[in-house]
């Protein structure tokens, strides 16, 4: 937790750089393959600095998280496994390093991309669930591509442009309120989405 810590605040502190929209960049590509600190953190700071540009910025989070969502999948998809089905020592790498991956969450996504294809990588991708986890393992289990990307725009700018949105209308005094309940009601918000849904295709 100390080290989560230490990267959170050394993110936090790329907010005053004039490389600030870079670092942002970079760390929505990062984050969506191995970097545990959510882009958003950056993202609320650089907003309450400069509430004009809150939707470019998040359009800049969104482009870079979704340029790692690719990365993430074509690595899943060509370096993760060997053609006997065994991980690489590349993957061991994420498994032994990286919060979040394990090979038991692996086994289950499967299960879970056969049952709810779209929505297990739109929930990923708006929800506090790690993203990271779903983008590499889209492409090791061969999900459709334009499938992946679809639900990943739509899923990311929802949430990055929310999130600015919010800064935007209501500023400084709405980052408490980010901060402790926006996890949980981007979570309540994918419940009911997806609920309406089922919902929809087996009761009408």
């Amino acid at each position: 937790m100390k080290a989560i810590r230490k990267l959170y605040d050394w993110v936090l502190g790329w907010a005053e750089s004039p490389n600030s929209s870079w670092a942002l960049f970079f760390l929505a590509v990062s984050e969506s393959i191995f970097f545990p600190v959510p882009p958003d953190v950056l993202l609320i700071a650089m907003v309450l600095g400069m509430t004009s540009r809150a939707f470019w910025f998040a359009g800049i989070t969104t482009a870079g998280s979704l340029i790692g969502a690719v990365i993430g999948y074509f690595l899943g998809l060509f370096v993760w496994e060997t053609p006997s089905g065994e991980f690489t020592g590349f993957a061991m790498l994420f498994f032994d390093y990286i919060p979040g991956f394990t090979v038991e969450l692996f086994n289950q996504i499967k299960q879970m991309f056969i049952e709810w294809d779209f929505w297990v990588v739109f929930t990923a991708g708006f929800t506090p669930i790690p993203y990271k986890v779903f983008t590499i393992s889209s492409g090791v289990f061969h999900i459709n591509f334009g499938m992946f990307m679809l639900a990943s725009i739509v899923s990311r700018a929802a949430r990055f442009f929310l999130v600015a949105y919010l800064i935007w209308q209501f500023g400084p005094g709405i980052k408490a309120f980010i901060d402790k309940y926006f996890n949980l009601l981007a979570i309540l918000f994918t419940v009911l989405l997806v609920g309406g849904f089922i919902v929809i295709k087996y009761l009408i």
